[in-house]
């Protein structure tokens, strides 16, 4: 019998978090439901107090200041949190997507790409002083490039070196805080793990987070082409195969959760940008995001998410916060009918939310709208 969609929906929340709040340390709940996708910083709290069981306001960014969380340029060349443990298979797998090849010529070698880096030492740097330091080392090392590569990556400002060689986050100020860390600094690698050992690792990271998926699933959310996914996933031959309703192949982790379709799922709010938005190909996000929804959700010009709200364990409204001198509030825009009970569950889970984010806020109001 095929898995259904709320059979996978269910699935999909135990490993998250979103059934029951993990009682883990931040970095165990980071590695539990993989990279954490971070374009926009304000969501690094939401996203781990949606989650976690205890998440005080100030510890998302006492475990960067601890270094028990990095947040750099990874998959699909955006910005993700994990790990300091597993940052480098995620760089490893990052460096030899697709997103952000290089335009002419051959490929230059990650090792040397690697060496640049070592030698531009420990001290960070803001994007621009990155650029002319890339530059001058391409200077001072002839033939790594082509003419033509330098021309066109000094067009681009360099962003494919960037992209692969694992620059992490830090913020200029040195103390971290709400505010976007800015500066560009060395990741946490020397060497990168051995590509295929990293693709294995990586894999697993994403069926324990977001199984049962299809090789297609894992392919989108790393930004590789899907043959050598699949062919990485037929290989491993513990893991456990299923089909959905179309007939595709999915894949699990043996004993990974699934609690079944009648498991009660509690409301949660998910933030900008959430992970379990993403982390499965376009058109295959249902057991999630329902398709009258995902317009709403996502705003095409600019590839916003925003960050929306689960009743019964799906998508089913908006939130935004604003703040003034006065206090907070958070404003819930229900995208369908949202029965009583569950309204009355939103306002209270909405306010906690509110509390975190806005602590020092002389007041915390949540209202519906629409």
């Amino acid at each position: 019998m095929p898995i259904t969609i709320r059979a996978l929906n269910r699935a999909l929340l135990a490993r998250q978090g979103l059934l029951e709040r993990m009682r883990l340390p931040l970095p165990g709940v980071a590695e539990r439901i993989g990279a954490l996708q971070m374009q926009y910083w304000p969501a690094l709290g939401p996203a781990l107090w949606a989650r976690a069981h205890e998440c005080p306001p100030a510890s998302p960014w006492q475990a960067h200041a601890t270094g028990d969380l990095v947040t750099g340029t990874l998959l699909r060349g955006t910005i993700h949190t994990v790990t300091p443990g597993d940052y480098p298979a995620y760089a490893a797998v990052s460096a030899a997507s697709k997103v952000g090849s290089f335009r002419a010529g051959p490929e230059p070698e990650i090792g040397e790409l690697l060496a640049m880096v070592r030698e531009m030492g420990e001290t960070p740097r803001p994007g621009p002083d990155l650029v002319a330091a890339i530059d001058a080392w391409v200077v001072a090392n002839p033939g790594v490039f082509s003419d033509r590569e330098i021309e066109l990556q000094r067009l681009y400002r360099w962003t494919s070196v960037v992209m692969r060689v694992g620059f992490i986050r830090v913020p200029a100020e040195g103390e971290w805080s709400r505010r976007t860390p800015v500066l560009y600094a060395r990741g946490p690698v020397k060497e990168l793990p051995p590509l295929p050992e990293a693709l294995e690792f990586v894999i697993r990271r994403h069926l324990g987070a977001f199984g049962p998926a299809a090789a297609e699933d894992v392919a989108s959310w790393i930004a590789w082409n899907i043959t050598p996914v699949r062919n990485a996933l037929e290989a491993m031959p513990d893991l456990v195969r299923d089909t959905d309703d179309d007939g595709r192949t999915l894949f699990d982790l043996p004993g990974a959760p699934r609690p079944g379709e009648d498991a009660e799922a509690p409301v949660r709010l998910l933030p900008w940008f959430d992970s379990t938005l993403l982390a499965y190909a376009p058109g295959r996000r249902t057991r999630i995001l329902p398709d009258a929804h995902k317009d709403h959700v996502y705003v095409k010009a600019n590839g916003q998410l925003k960050p929306s709200f689960l009743v019964d364990g799906k998508v089913a409204g908006l939130w935004t916060i604003t703040s003034t001198k006065a206090g907070a509030a958070l404003i819930l825009t229900p995208l369908e009918q949202v029965p009583i009970r569950a309204k009355a569950e939103l306002v209270a889970e909405a306010k906690r939310l509110l509390e975190f984010t806005h602590h020092d806020a002389a007041s915390h109001e949540v209202a519906f709208r629409g």
